[in-house]
Order: C-alpha cells, then sequence, then structure tokens
C-alpha cells in the first residue's frame, strides 16, 4: 500500500486573521550569500592562493583530504561572515555556500573539513611517521619548523600583497606600527599579567601601510614583552628591505607610539633612511624642563577661559641610553575639563613641530587604530582561544589575511558608496548577510536572492568593481620589477626547538 510522506508544518502564531506557519521545504538555503562577491575578487587576485601557497605542510600528502588552501579559504571566510572560532567550521562544514566559495559544489557528501581538523592544521600535525615507535619521531621539530615558517611567510606575504596590488607607484609609504592588548582564555601560553591593562594577555604588534590601511605584518608575542624586546626593529628592517626592492627612491616614514620606542628603533631609522615621528614616555627630565612651559599654558587658558595649546622642541634632549642627542616635541595643554596634559615624540622630521604633531603623528587616531578596531570588532582577532602560542599565532594571521582581503575588497569599491567607507563589521549585516536559495546542475551553481533584496545592485556593482579592480592591477604588476616571496620547499629537515 502507497504511503504518502507529509509536510511538516508548525503554526506559530497569528498576525491578525493569518497564521504564521513554517515548513521545511524551502529546498537549499544560505544566510551569507553576500561573500561571493568577495570571493570573485578574491580569485581575481589570488589573495588567498597565493598565501596557501607559502604555508609549508607536514602532513602526508597521500592522506590529506582537505587541502591547505581549501582550509585557509573556509576559516577565512568564516571570519568574515563572523564565525570566529575553529568550532563553528562542525557545523558550517555542509553549507552550500561555504562549499562553493572553497571551490566545493554543494553536497552532503562531500563536507568541508570539521572544527578538529581546521584546528589540527593550526598545530601542523603530521601522522607521517606514525608508525615509528615515540623515542624516534622527528615530527615534533618538523612541527615547529612549519609553524615557524608560516607565520614567517604569511608576514613576508603580506607585504608583498600589498606591494603587488597597487595601481600605481605610492608617492610615500607611511608605516604604522602599534601594540595591542589581547586578553588571555584561560591559562595560555605565554599570556602573562599586564599592569597597566589590568589583565592577562597577548601584546601582539600589527603594522599598517597608512594611506591604503593594508596590513604589512603581525606578530603575536607574550603578554609582558617591553621595549627592548627586537620584534619591532626586526619586523621594520624586513618590511623596509621588501617595500624598497619594489620601489627604491619612494620615501618612507614612520609612526609608532611609545610602546614600540627605544635607542634600537631611532638608530635604524636613521641609518636607513627613514623619516620617524615616535611617541616617547613622560620622565623627570622633562617634567623639570616643560614646567614653566606648563605653568604659562595653564595662565593663558585661565586668561582666555578656554583650552590652550602650546609646542616646545628640544633638539638637545639625551637620554641615558641614546648615542647622541635627538629632537623631542613636547605638546603642553590644558583640557576642557580644567586639567593639563603633556605629551612627547622623538623625531627626526625638522619640520614646525605643530605640524609634525598634529598633521603627521596624532594621524595615528585613524591609522592604525581604526584598523585594529575592525580586526577586534569586526573580525574577532582578540579571540585566540587555543592553549598553544604558535597556533593563535598563526590564527591571528588569518584574521589580518581576512582583514588585507576586506581592505582591497573596499579599495576596489572605491566609487560605490555604499561600500567605500563601510567597516567590516557594518558591512556584514548590510552585504555579507544574504539569503539565496541554492540549487545545483551540471553547468551551474545558482544562487537565488530575493527579488526584494534592497543591496541588490550594490552587489552587481561590487562584481564589476571586483573584475575592473583586477584587471587594472594585473596592468601595474606587469610594470614592477619585484621578486615576492617563492613557494615554500617541502618541509623534510627539523628546525630547533624554541
Amino acid at each position: 500500500m502507497a504511503t504518502t510522506e507529509c509536510t511538516t508544518q508548525i503554526t506559530l502564531f497569528e498576525v491578525g486573521t493569518q497564521d504564521v506557519t513554517v515548513d521545511f521545504e524551502g529546498g537549499q538555503v544560505v544566510t551569507d550569500a553576500g561573500l561571493l562577491a568577495v570571493r570573485k575578487l578574491d580569485l581575481e587576485l589570488g589573495v588567498i592562493a597565493g598565501a596557501a601557497a607559502l604555508m609549508p605542510d607536514p602532513r602526508c600528502q597521500e592522506r590529506v583530504v582537505h587541502s591547505r588552501e581549501r582550509l585557509l579559504v573556509q576559516r577565512v571566510y568564516q571570519m568574515l561572515a563572523g564565525y570566529f572560532d575553529g568550532n563553528d567550521a562542525s557545523f558550517l562544514r555542509r553549507d552550500p555556500l561555504f562549499q562553493t566559495l572553497a571551490d566545493v559544489s554543494p553536497s552532503v557528501e562531500r563536507p568541508l573539513a570539521s572544527g578538529s581538523t581546521s584546528n589540527r592544521f593550526l598545530h601542523a600535525y603530521t601522522r607521517r611517521d606514525a608508525e615509528l615507535p615515540l623515542e624516534e619521531r622527528p615530527a615534533l621539530l618538523e612541527v615547529r619548523r612549519a609553524q615557524l615558517e608560516r607565520i614567517t611567510r604569511m608576514n613576508e606575504y603580506l607585504v608583498d600583497l600589498f606591494i603587488r596590488t597597487r595601481r600605481q607607484k605610492p608617492e610615500r609609504i607611511v608605516i604604522d606600527l602599534d601594540p595591542t592588548d589581547d586578553p588571555a582564555h584561560g591559562q595560555q601560553q605565554l599570556t602573562f599579567w599586564h599592569g597597566y591593562y589590568d589583565q592577562r594577555q597577548y601584546f601582539p604588534l600589527l603594522v599598517f601601510d597608512a594611506d591604503s590601511r593594508m596590513p604589512l605584518g603581525a606578530w603575536l608575542r607574550p603578554g609582558t614583552v617591553g621595549t627592548n624586546c627586537g620584534t619591532a626593529v626586526e619586523a621594520l628592517r624586513e618590511i623596509v628591505a621588501r617595500l624598497r626592492s619594489a620601489w627604491p627612491d619612494v620615501p618612507i616614514l614612520v609612526r609608532g607610539d611609545h610602546g614600540v620606542s627605544g635607542p634600537e628603533m631611532y638608530e635604524f631609522c636613521e641609518e636607513d633612511d627613514l623619516s620617524y615621528a615616535i611617541g616617547y614616555a613622560i620622565n623627570e627630565v622633562l617634567k623639570r624642563r616643560t614646567r614653566d612651559d606648563l605653568h604659562r599654558v595653564e595662565v593663558c587658558a585661565w586668561a582666555y577661559a578656554q583650552p590652550w595649546r602650546e609646542f616646545r622642541v628640544f633638539d638637545d634632549y639625551k637620554a641615558e641610553s641614546w648615542s647622541r642627542p635627538r629632537r623631542i616635541i613636547a605638546k603642553l595643554e590644558t583640557t576642557a575639563t580644567g586639567g593639563t596634559n603633556r605629551r612627547f615624540i622623538v623625531t627626526n622630521l625638522t619640520d614646525d613641530a605643530r605640524a609634525v604633531y598634529e598633521d603627521f603623528y596624532c594621524q595615528r587616531g585613524d591609522v592604525p587604530e581604526r584598523p585594529i578596531s575592525e580586526l577586534k570588532n569586526g573580525l574577532g582577532m582578540d579571540r585566540l582561544s587555543s592553549p598553544r602560542f604558535f597556533a593563535n599565532a598563526q590564527k591571528m594571521l588569518y584574521h589580518v589575511l581576512a582583514y588585507a582581503l576586506w581592505v582591497l575588497f573596499r579599495e576596489a569599491n572605491a566609487n560605490v558608496p555604499e561600500i567605500a567607507t563601510l567597516e567590516v563589521q557594518t558591512a556584514r549585516p548590510r552585504l555579507f548577510k544574504a539569503g539565496a536559495v541554492v540549487k545545483t546542475s551540471m553547468r551551474r551553481i545558482w544562487f537565488h536572492f530575493s527579488s526584494t533584496w534592497p543591496t541588490r545592485e550594490t552587489f552587481r556593482r561590487a562584481c564589476e568593481g571586483a573584475a575592473r579592480f583586477a584587471a587594472e592591477v594585473r596592468t601595474a604588476v606587469e610594470t614592477l620589477t619585484f621578486s615576492p616571496a617563492g613557494a615554500d620547499p617541502p618541509v623534510t629537515h627539523p628546525a630547533p626547538l624554541l
């Protein structure tokens, strides 16, 4: 006897005289279909493919199901969609949209990597030597080497990506360096209590190009690393070398707060012909030398009944650890609440003190502060939840790569007002979070958007902008003399364990 399959219907409540009813017969429906426009630009420029090609993969390739590129695509687009944790992959692995983004034809029979697989890749685990006795396995050193090389090469790739996506040679390059706090989630390796931030944390260093907001580097660091750590100088040295290999005659300027200050930084900038303005911490000597100036500012503020600001320059200031005197610019001001404020920068710029401080140094309020805000609030960079330091260092770079892709997408759509000024956390509900019904055939994967989707014209213009931007980039790259980081050699020799 034939049976009739009944459709499951659930009546929820009433709206006037109508019942609100749901069923489960809508087919394959996805919720983040706006990401397809970003993926078009990604494929045109080879952003994620280029990064994946440089990542050492010590896994036994005969057993690999999910390639490193597919794993990276899956992770980056989950972050853009607002799914920041590796465990999110477990319920998104059969999502037709994310399968399509990862170059997999939608099918429940071909799921993407699980959360466990995705997280294991961060640790560079390998079973290549599983048959060997424990004492004879070199896998631990091989894993550590793979992790370190991934971090190094990804940072090199960020600079290369910036260079090869410029459509014309820049007139100048302003490099912004800024440490930021990243609170710990439990007892994670190399997280320590930081008194200023009043929390247990990491203390990563981020580097950006000020004009484009493109990230140029990201290094996870222990929670209490100080200014005497050579990370900032070594990072800057590598970035400057790669930039000058592409544009030897472009002037490079450096900005940073006192978290990257120190004689090693000043001397490197001076020896390498870099102009710089870097924050300098207040001390008793500078307090004494600016005492009378601050008093005058207070008197002027009282006399004119309004906040007052003045600048003072010391060309003869020399700290004990410095090899020679350097220029210090002091900003002395009263605040709207009647208090006083003293700030100092050390610089080799010879322009007017007010211009150096306000027109150059204070622009750090835009970059790097806003990119860091996007990385934290929009892309969840401060959710580094792995217990292991090197796994978290790689994951942070995934967040930064997702941000770089968003910056390029925004740049490609500079003529689309609805996109050009959006931060990623705003773009997510306006553009990315778009429902679509997915249908497949032998020749096509269809995403059927709603005819009433309010940003459908924005989506169309974004796709056109991606193609146009990529064509302009390819034309510019043809005239560029530059050797980017090469493809990775096989990881065959263990590195020293750090």
